[in-house]
C-alpha cells in the first residue's frame, strides 16, 4: 500500500515522503495514529501544504533558538552545594539544579534540554551543553562552589 507520511517515522521515512508499506502496518498503525494518509492526488496536495507550513514553523523556531543560544553562551551560573573534604559534594548537581539556576537569571530552559551526561559530584567549573533545537546547541558555564 502506498502512503504519504505526515510525520517523521523512524526507519521508514520523513514528512511528506511517499512510501510503500504492508497493508496491515498502514491500516493498524500508521493511519489510526495519523502518522500517514493514503496516497491520492488530493492527499498529496494537503500533505504538501502541511509540509510547507512545518518548514516555515521549523525555520522560525530555529531562528529563535539561535538568538537564545547567543544570549546563553556568555552566561555563568553559580550553584552552592555542601561539600566535604577533597572537594567532594555530599549530593550532586543535576540538570534540574542547572535549570533552576538559569531560571533565577530569567532564562526559562526545560531541564530535559540540558545535556548533562551524569550528575556533577565535584566542585569546580563545568561547560554544559544545552540543546535548544535539533541543530542549535549552546554552552552554559556552571560553577559549583562550596556552601558556607
Amino acid at each position: 500500500m502506498e502512503i504519504i507520511l505526515r510525520e517523521d517515522v523512524e526507519r521508514l521515512g520523513s514528512r511528506g515522503q511517499v512510501v510503500k508499506v504492508a497493508d496491515g502496518y498502514a491500516r493498524n498503525f500508521l493511519l489510526p495514529k495519523r502518522l500517514a494518509v493514503a496516497a491520492s492526488d488530493s492527499n498529496r496536495k494537503i500533505v504538501e501544504q502541511e509540509r510547507q507550513a512545518h518548514l516555515r514553523r521549523e525555520a522560525k523556531q530555529k531562528g529563535e533558538a539561535e538568538d537564545l543560544s547567543k544570549l546563553l553562551s556568555g552566561v555563568t551560573v553559580i550553584i552552592a552545594q555542601k561539600a566535604g573534604e577533597n572537594d567532594q559534594l555530599f549530593g550532586s548537581v543535576t540538570s534540574k539544579d542547572v535549570a533552576e539556576a538559569l531560571a533565577r537569571k530569567n532564562y526559562t530552559i526545560d531541564r530535559r534540554k540540558i545535556q548533562l551526561d551524569e550528575p556533577i559530584k565535584q566542585l569546580g567549573e563545568f561547560k554544559i551543553p544545552v540543546r535548544l533545537h535539533r541543530d542549535v546547541t549552546a554552552e552554559v558555564t556552571v560553577q559549583v562552589v562550596k556552601e558556607e
